[in-house]
């Protein structure tokens, strides 16, 4: 059957328009986008407060040297684990020894020469004085007889006055012995005995204080440790110079460590002592610990406030001076409700918007207020319900009200899940740009 010319353009033309329609009707269709959603939920959440810090040995002694001495003998190596009171090194002390001795034997005689005066000069000073006293006595007593005889004599007129006046010149010197005997006696016992006393404790004192000085310049010669734990440093060899001047030895306890951090005063104020902390430093794995000071007052350089933050150093992992980080748990708030940080948008303070799945699988916008947020999740206050979707990946640049598709995130949670989403989607991503093109076989059909 032959076709006329105007039959097959009126055919044509009956094609092309119902081929148009078919065009128009796919490009009104909505499109509809390939998201990754999470539930909103009630659970814990806490508030971190990160700073940097340098890492400190909770205890340290920096042993100096009391004496200028060469170096006689070193017991210890760098490295070396000590205990307290052990031995360290030795200086050169022949000379204090030989003060030592010395002086051990001036105490020695002092104290010999005191045990003497005490014991037995004090005792015979006071026998002899009150023999004088007694025999003073005796002489006063015969003197006093004889004036009386010689007096009575006088006045019978058998005597003549001469012997009567040297009779009472004899009374007088008896009767003056006898006083300053019985007075020396009196101070001997009251006055003297104690001066005495005090003088023989007083140079027995004076050689033990010295005796004692002089042991301990010898100690001094003998280095121990004043604590436990480890040589850090000990820069001076045998037979080089000590000095007071510089260490001899440095000695760190770092079976535990100080971590020092200096964070701003609106952190600090939410931090108490005995808060739970982390230290974390490069290629160390984390150790907890806890806050142990809080400065009571702001760094003048700085404006800021440091904390410390102590914990067990199990391994010596962690060394002094090296640089960590800390991460305190300011505040932790129980059944919070919380979903993942990456659906926030235009978060401004404690303001923001979520896109919210609704039941017809549409994204619609929500101005939410947040509270605790942590690099993984954050706190919802308001503006969102329990057990609500909001898009966590592919909400950016989302306008509102468009519909989505909510895919299962791979478990690796890579690039690798939004590759293979496109693949499922296959043309799905031509319809998503809103050119609406239809795969090949649709056109062939």
């Amino acid at each position: 059957m032959k076709l006329t010319p105007i039959f097959t353009i009126c055919l044509g033309t009956a094609v092309a328009c119902f081929m148009n329609a078919c065009h128009t009707e796919e490009k009104q269709e909505a499109p509809v986008v390939s998201v990754q959603a999470a539930t909103a939920q009630k659970t814990d959440i806490s508030r971190t407060v990160h700073a940097e810090a340098l890492v400190f040995p909770i205890d340290q002694a920096m042993i100096t040297p009391k004496i200028s001495s060469p170096v006689k003998k070193f017991y210890v190596n760098r490295g070396q684990k000590v205990r307290k009171g052990e031995l360290l090194a030795e200086l050169e002390n022949r000379d204090l020894e030989a003060a030592a001795m010395d002086n051990k034997g001036a105490l020695d005689a002092a104290a010999a020469t005191s045990e003497t005066t005490v014991g037995a000069t004090l005792p015979q000073d006071i026998q002899k004085a009150e023999q004088d006293v007694e025999t003073t006595k005796q002489s006063l007593d015969a003197e006093q007889t004889l004036f009386q005889s010689r007096e009575n004599l006088f006045k019978e007129g058998a005597l003549p006055r001469k012997d009567l006046d040297q009779a009472r010149v004899s009374l007088i010197q008896a009767r003056t012995q006898y006083d300053a005997a019985k007075k020396h006696l009196e101070l001997l016992n009251a006055v003297g005995k104690q001066q005495t006393i005090k003088s023989a404790t007083g140079q027995r004192v004076s050689a033990e204080g010295k005796y004692l000085g002089a042991q301990a310049q010898l100690g001094y010669s003998r280095i121990v440790s004043p604590i436990d734990g480890v040589i850090t440093d000990r820069p001076l060899f045998e037979g080089e110079m000590a000095s007071p001047s510089a260490p001899l030895l440095t000695v760190m306890d770092i079976s535990s460590i100080r971590a020092k951090a200096h964070i701003p005063q609106s952190d600090a104020v939410l931090i108490h002592k005995g808060d739970k902390a982390e230290i974390e430093a490069p290629g160390v794995e984390k150790v907890s610990g806890k806050v142990t000071l809080i400065s009571p007052a702001l760094d003048p350089n700085s404006t800021t406030v440091e904390i410390w933050v102590e914990a067990k150093n199990e391994g010596q992992q962690l060394r002094p001076g090296v640089s960590a980080q800390v991460s305190v748990t300011a505040q932790t708030v129980h059944d919070a409700l919380v979903v993942p940080a990456s659906a926030l948008l235009n978060a401004t303070g404690g303001q923001a918007q979520v896109m919210v799945v609704n039941s017809d699988s549409a994204a619609q916008s929500r101005d939410v207020k947040t509270g605790i947020q942590t690099p993984e999740q954050v706190q919802i206050l308001s503006g969102l319900n329990p057990g609500e979707q909001v898009v966590s990946e592919g909400a950016y640049g989302l306008p509102d009200k468009t519909k989505v598709k909510v895919e299962k995130p791979s478990p690796s949670g890579g690039e690798g899940e939004g590759e293979k989403g496109d693949a499922a989607k296959g043309e799905g991503g031509k319809s998503e740009s809103g050119k609406g093109e239809a795969k090949p076989g649709q056109d062939k059909d």
